[in-house]
């Protein structure tokens, strides 16, 4: 092995760079994160009702985190781009990229597979972020905390649904993929 490549593969650098497996994989999974986002719209006050946060719950429990977490923030912006919600792509990409990051936290810090009971506090938390957030920039984006929390029913009542599902689809998805 040449001094270079020892170099490279040293580098510090080198380890802040996405690998092509890194980059398909986030690729692929925005794009589940989108479709899961932008298809099944049920209108809320101030935004929508989608399956998209269990798609975000489950990648995150099946796929390395930097992947994880960038499809998390990045489907969920695409689906606020071409769905004409323009104010809120940035506040989705933080809510979003914090919300996947707090389910990794606390569901993946040893193992892979930890127990349901650990999933369900952890996207649990994580849909009380997503909440909390959308229900604060919905407060400073429209100059009115009345309009914030106006979201925060359909939200919770949104989040219920995608913690469930995710919590039923987790289990059948570790087996397909043998994790």
């Amino acid at each position: 092995m040449s001094a270079t490549q020892i170099e490279s593969t040293y580098s510090p650098i080198s380890e802040s760079k996405i690998s092509t497996k890194e980059l398909c994989l986030c690729a692929a999974m925005s794009t589940i994160v989108f479709l899961t986002t932008f298809i099944p719209k049920i209108p809320i006050p101030l935004g929508y009702a989608h399956m998209g946060d269990a798609a975000v719950f489950l990648i995150v429990m099946l796929i390395p985190k930097r992947p994880a977490l960038l499809a998390a923030a990045i489907g969920s912006a695409l689906a606020d781009l071409i769905g004409g919600f323009y104010l809120w792509i940035a506040p989705t990409i933080l809510i979003k990229f914090i919300m996947a990051y707090i389910v990794y936290v606390i569901a993946r810090p040893r193992t892979n597979t930890p127990g349901i009971a650990k999933a369900a506090f952890a996207f649990t938390a994580a849909a009380l972020w997503m909440t909390l957030g959308y229900v604060a920039f919905g407060a400073l984006l429209y100059d009115s905390i009345a309009a914030g929390l106006a979201s925060a029913y359909g939200l919770l009542a949104k989040s219920a649904v995608n913690i469930i599902a995710a919590l039923l689809l987790l289990a059948p998805l570790r087996k397909a993929l043998r994790i």
